[in-house]
């Protein structure tokens, strides 16, 4: 068994048609965790739904009603960009009770994921690209209130910015500064040479408040307009393995300085691949892998509980966003198996 669980539902499954969103890739990824001996089957924990009181944490009333009695208008449900259904909704209420779900047992075993999750653009009154409910924001606020933790830290390293998180969690944005900073990395060595990649990309921020936001994310693509985050890292085009990987060091060796968190919740997802259909940066399958090694070696390194949860992952061939996705695991099995 692994020390960790993994947090799973068959109703994971979205019912939107075709679509660009591979809604059967949580079905595989649990299927191959099995089939490859990664997990077992005592290691996966079966959600309940968040209930409504837990959703309202941090979604407006008006949002919610209109939710469960499918009075979105128009234009709510095309900001959606997924068909509004009743069973869709069941799906994101379930996401977010295994998001809660995770986060609790973060707490007592030191890490655990969420075969799901990370819709990172939902907002308190709105649903944005793909995402209706904020899962994360849900168990943070479910946490605080339980008094289970007092702050907390998100790490976003999907392709598109985090807005609903940078809107609901609320950062305040500074001038830019070049990366990487001058002192320390996360990892006690020393920090990389800043000729190497310091025109790779910017990184700007300031915080206020209780959870505090990273988000490293490719600049020239969605959303539009990109609210500001405690650090934002806006990335160029095409950027490779080791320059993400030294900005990523630097933005937790940076936030980390600023701020100590009782949770990290790293929102892993799979779309900064280089093949996929709506990223525009250039890391490998391996090199994603390196990426949650690096997250899961920095948590363990400083005694902070992390939760997982998948967020997006539009790769050409469905197979290698599976793959990505169960590397996350195999990468937290890597590190927290002692």
């Amino acid at each position: 068994m692994l020390p960790f669980k993994l947090i799973y539902s068959d109703d994971y499954y979205l019912p939107i048609g075709q679509h660009v969103f591979p809604a059967q890739k949580y079905r595989l990824v649990h299927q191959h965790l099995l089939e490859s001996g990664t997990a077992a089957a005592e290691d996966f924990l079966t959600p309940q739904p968040a209930t409504d009181e837990d959703i309202l944490l941090v979604h407006t009333p008006v949002y919610v009603n209109k939710l469960k009695t499918g009075t979105l208008s128009a234009r709510e449900e095309m900001e959606l960009e997924i068909p509004y259904s009743p069973e869709l909704v069941r799906a994101f209420w379930l996401s977010a009770g295994g998001s809660i779900l995770a986060a609790d047992h973060a707490l007592q075993d030191g890490v655990a994921i969420n075969l799901g999750g990370g819709f990172h653009h939902a907002f308190p009154d709105h649903g944005e690209g793909f995402c209706m409910i904020h899962d994360v924001a849900v168990a943070i606020r479910r946490m605080q209130r339980d008094g289970r933790i007092r702050t907390a830290m998100t790490v976003d390293c999907d392709v598109h910015h985090g807005n609903g998180t940078a809107a609901i969690f609320g950062g305040t944005r500074t001038a830019s500064q070049s990366l990487p900073s001058s002192g320390p990395s996360t990892l006690g060595r020393s920090a990389l040479d800043p000729a190497t990649f310091s025109q790779c990309g910017v990184m700007r921020g300031a915080h206020a408040g209780d959870v505090f936001t990273i988000s490293l994310h490719q600049e020239n693509n969605y959303p539009p307009f990109k609210p500001p985050s405690s650090i934002d890292v806006d990335l160029p085009d095409g950027i490779t393995d080791d320059d993400y990987l030294a900005w990523l060091d630097n933005a937790l060796s940076s936030g980390l300085r600023q701020f100590t968190p009782d949770l990290i919740c790293y929102i892993a997802g799979a779309d900064p691949y280089r093949e996929d259909q709506l990223g525009g940066l250039g890391l490998t399958i391996e090199g994603l892998k390196r990426r949650d090694e690096l997250v899961f070696r920095v948590a363990k390194a400083q005694g902070i509980p992390v939760i997982v949860t998948y967020a997006g992952g539009y790769a050409q061939r469905v197979e290698d966003t599976v793959t990505i996705h169960c590397n996350t695991v195999v990468a937290a099995k890597e590190v927290f198996v002692d």
